[in-house]
Formats: C-alpha cells, structure tokens, sequence
C-alpha cells in the first residue's frame, strides 16, 4: 500500500483571539502566487498541500499540488486587519463571502486540514483501464492490476476469448482518461430520435 504525506504551507500564525480563518479564491494556476504575495504583505495564509503520484513518460512521480485548486485560507481580524490590500494583491481574485460578507471557515476545519494525514493518490488503482505502447503489443487495452516493486505491473488482457494476467514494464503503460460527455437535455434526444427515423 503507497502511502502520501498532506502538508500545509502556512505562515507565523499569531494566537490573537478574534481571528477567523476565510476562504481567498485565486486566480487561474495562481495559488503559489497569492500564497507568496500575501506573506509578503504579513498575512498568515494556509495553502494546503497534498503527495499524488503522476504516471510521466513511463515513470511514477511525486508531485506535490494544492488540495483544494484555486483557494487558500487566510487567518484575519475584521476589526484590526486591513482587509482592502488583499483584493489587489497579484494572484488574487476574491475573499470567498456569501451575502456580500466575508464569512469565516469554522476552526475545526482548519485544525484537520493542518494535522498530518499519511493517504497518498496513486496513479493507477486496481481497476483502472490502461493501454499498452509496447511495439508487440500495440495499443491494446487492459485492466492494471498491482505494481511491483521491480518496476514492472501485472496487468489482465484478453486475448482470443480469455483472459490473461500478463507482467509488463511500467514505462509501456499508459492509463486511459475517462472522457466526460455533456448532459443531453431530454428535447434534444426526442429531436435526435426522430431525425434518425426519418
């Protein structure tokens, strides 16, 4: 079983009581941006981290990418913190606010979020589908089974009616994204239906 650390960037966080933690929205691809620039200014900032394994050029990786894409937690005082900096600051997009008011991430949240977790995102679970690059065996399809510690998979193929557990190099496997269709309202599928009867 792999395992994967979660860490969390943060800054000095200060024990003053009427802090709150609340949500910033960052830019596209611009979490380490915010994050950087917000320091810089003295905000405590919190960007979750999390170890994922990424199957590149038929090696396994590990990479370490934000938890939640897109947001990072900021620890403020609405009395005593100058909140008008924080919307121009570069990377940011907005304090995430419901009703037109900021509105604070409860503290338990937070507290989970920086206590060390040990779960890792592998890039191939048992299950998933995968194609081979091998020249023999040229992109034909099969199920990943388990990794081997000497760089090879175990993979299930089927082959001429049956199905065979096969051990290949990790380097001639690459898994097959699951592709997302867009929902089919119900009219368009009447519309379709009765042009294919025409």
């Amino acid at each position: 079983m792999q395992q994967v650390q979660l860490t969390c960037r943060e800054g000095n966080m200060p024990d003053a009581t009427g802090k709150q933690w609340y949500l910033i929205q960052c830019k596209p691809r611009q979490d380490m941006r915010a994050l950087e620039h917000l320091e810089r200014q003295g905000y405590p900032c919190l960007l979750p981290t999390h170890q994922i394994e990424r199957l590149q050029k038929g090696k396994l990786q590990q990479l370490s990418e934000p938890l939640f894409p897109g947001y990072l937690f900021i620890h403020l005082d609405r009395v005593d913190d100058n909140w008008m900096p924080i919307r121009s600051t570069r990377g940011v997009n907005q304090i995430v606010s419901f009703g037109g008011r900021p509105t604070p991430v409860p503290e338990a949240i937070v507290t989970k979020l920086q206590s060390p977790h040990t779960n890792v995102l592998p890039a191939l679970i048992a299950g998933d589908r995968v194609v081979l690059n091998d020249t023999s065996l040229q992109q034909i399809e099969a199920i990943f089974l388990e990794k081997n510690s000497d760089g090879r998979v175990l993979l299930l193929l089927s082959l001429l009616q049956r199905e065979v557990v096969v051990s290949v190099p990790l380097t001639q496997v690459q898994k097959i994204e699951l592709r997302t269709y867009e929902p089919v309202s119900r009219l368009q599928l009447k519309k379709d239906q009765e042009t294919t009867k025409k």
